[in-house]
């Protein structure tokens, strides 16, 4: 799944705008597979109505300890080249942490500090639902970098539904990018805070994620969260 990344570009695009995609990460069996997942609760830890929060409309389902194989395979075959990126990241922004190469160790440092639970999540969405920008941090330990995969094929499976990102810059206006994906596409983002060279070094901007409403069909998003949570 992940040996074809183009990680040298991904690095780029990342640095550049603070989200790059992976193309075609999952085939479409593997979509549909990962998706049908969302009516299997015994799958699961927690189900959440996005309405009942102010989060949005729409629905998600936070997978249990242990993850499906594909959900751990992504997790951990992930983590790696994120994980340099992110200690780079964490250098320019002048943060001290840095993260260990394997997805296991930073687990360990999770739930050393009480964050246990399992973070990788699917989400549906149906006609009128949407998500609100938001930031998925979860507790003190934070991993800088996440990943979302469609599942659903824009055009067939659903209309609408477009994957958002802002930026809020210093003393300037947030602006906005649309992530163009297809299924089985990936988008990775900065969770919270990237750095951005700037005319006296290096400084940071606050992103946000969402997605648009859905015009019509069903949309379906395995999303993978390197952290758990409290």
């Amino acid at each position: 799944m992940t040996d074809a990344i183009d990680w040298i570009s991904a690095a780029e695009a990342l640095d550049a705008n603070g989200w790059a995609v992976l193309p075609r990460l999952l085939d479409p069996e593997s979509c549909h597979a990962l998706a049908a997942l969302y009516d299997a609760p015994e799958h699961f830890r927690s189900h959440v109505i996005m309405a009942r929060h102010g989060f949005g409309r729409g629905e998600y389902r936070y997978f249990a300890y242990p993850l499906p194989d594909p959900v751990q395979a992504l997790r951990t075959a992930l983590y790696p080249p994120l994980a340099e990126i992110a200690n780079r990241w964490h250098a320019r922004m002048g943060i001290a942490q840095r993260f260990p190469a394997a997805h296991a160790e930073w687990l360990a440092q999770c739930h050393a500090a009480g964050q246990t639970r399992p973070t990788p999540l699917l989400l549906r969405y149906g006609p009128g639902d949407y998500n609100c920008l938001h930031q998925d941090l979860y507790g003190a330990h934070v991993f800088p970098l996440q990943v979302a995969v469609l599942l659903s094929a824009p055009g067939g499976d659903f209309a609408g539904g477009e994957f958002i990102l802002t930026e809020q810059r210093p003393r300037m206006q947030s602006r906005a990018a649309v992530v163009p994906l297809g299924r089985g596409d990936a988008v990775v983002f900065a969770v919270n805070q990237r750095p951005v060279r700037g005319s006296r070094g290096d400084y940071r901007v606050t992103m946000r994620h969402g997605v648009s409403a859905v015009h019509l069909g069903r949309r379906h998003t395995l999303g993978i969260i390197f952290h758990d949570a409290t």
